[in-house]
């Protein structure tokens, strides 16, 4: 089996990024993989975190069994042909579908490839900063269609996308396979006191939200609720909020003018995988209270360390997160059920094994279970 993933290098560093790497070292293990990645994926000044683009901030790497060609850039459609003229040595083609700034990359791609299978990989379902500007939303929509009709199937990672999917999209369910998203386990865990002390953290209950700062996160529910603590757990508990500000600036002008803002500490910028681990280390509790998601990356970092996660009861994150036992459900929006999850985690912490059916070797496999269906069906009809 010769399988073309075509997505975003680690020049542009994300959660899909991350994803795309992790994706082609597991199938290596199955399959001959062929990485075309995005060199350039839209003029720079345009990606909310283009001051780091480039920038070497990641650990993680393509396995040496992974062809790796980052070649595609926005503007030259020399590189698209290229593109096409290695991607048609695959048996099938797995686009990575994040934002439709690359969408006629894609269709450029999908129109020369001929016959060849073409799943499309919904890692993000809707991007909620295209879907609140006019005029991106109705490009997205067309190119979007566009793109669709030429895929033979479809990937999502829950039940709950891929009901999403078919509804707005129209796509029969018979033609979306949900498939989980591995857990992200390449970051080195230090001990707890070690990370600590690095980080100049006193307090013996840390509290991690990681990740972009934007507003369906729902940080200002989580600033909420670590106001309303009782005073014996707040006075001996470190809040730490990381992430790179994007649309919500807001969260980080609450914190500071929270009544609790000594006990808070924000970190409102991109950091290195070295520095994660540093935060997911010295944590005692993964604190993601989304009002809307399709999966969580965040969470899967927080499987891979073992602690305590709250998530909101929204979209995929219950079934990313059903099968791993250190997972608190709460109402979304609600900061009495943060709080309460908050204190029961106080009271009640120890470290957790991540489910097995995440592991990326297993998830590997199933993209291999559909890519041979795939790849049968089409030789019955040649």
């Amino acid at each position: 089996m010769k399988v073309a993933i075509v997505g975003p290098s680690t020049r542009f560093l994300s959660g899909i990024s991350y994803f795309t790497i992790r994706l082609s070292n597991a199938l290596a293990g199955f399959a001959e993989v062929k990485a075309i990645l995005f060199r350039e994926m839209l003029p720079k000044i345009l990606f909310p975190g283009w001051k780091r683009v480039g920038k070497g901030l990641s650990s993680l790497k393509f396995g040496e069994n992974v062809e790796v060609h980052e070649i595609l850039d926005w503007y030259n459609p020399l590189t698209w042909l290229k593109a096409v003229e290695i991607a048609r040595k695959a048996d099938a083609v797995i686009l990575e579908w994040w934002t439709s700034s690359v969408a006629h990359m894609y269709l450029a791609i999908e129109l020369l490839m001929g016959k060849k299978p073409i799943i499309i990989e919904f890692h993000e379902v809707v991007d909620p900063f295209e879907h609140s500007i006019l005029p991106i939303r109705a490009y997205s929509r067309v190119m979007g269609w566009a793109i669709r009709e030429f895929a033979a199937h479809f990937v999502v990672h829950s039940e709950a996308d891929r009901e999403i999917i078919s509804r707005i999209y129209g796509i029969k369910r018979e033609k979306i396979a949900v498939i989980p998203h591995g857990i992200y386990d390449h970051y080195e865990k230090l001990p707890k006191e070690e990370a600590r002390a690095t980080l100049g953290i006193k307090e013996d209950f840390v509290i991690l939200f990681f990740g972009l700062l934007r507003p369906y996160k729902g940080v200002k529910y989580l600033l909420s609720a670590f106001e309303r603590l009782p005073e014996e757990i707040a006075e001996r508990s470190r809040l730490l909020i990381v992430g790179e500000t994007w649309e919500d600036k807001e969260v980080v002008q609450l914190a500071r003018r929270s009544e609790r803002r000594e006990r808070i500490s924000v970190v409102a910028r991109y950091v290195s995988d070295a520095e994660a681990a540093l935060f997911f280390s010295a944590a005692d509790v993964l604190v993601v209270p989304y009002t809307r998601a399709s999966q969580s990356g965040v969470a899967h970092i927080g499987m891979s360390f073992g602690m305590p996660i709250i998530a909101s009861d929204v979209g995929g994150l219950r079934e990313s997160l059903r099968k791993y036992a250190g997972t608190r459900f709460v109402q979304p929006r609600s900061v009495p059920s943060l709080r309460d999850a908050l204190v029961e985690v106080f009271e009640h912490r120890r470290e957790y094994e991540p489910p097995e059916d995440l592991r990326w070797e297993s998830v590997a496999r199933k993209w291999c279970e559909l890519l041979t269906e795939l790849k049968g069906e089409r030789e019955k009809r040649n």
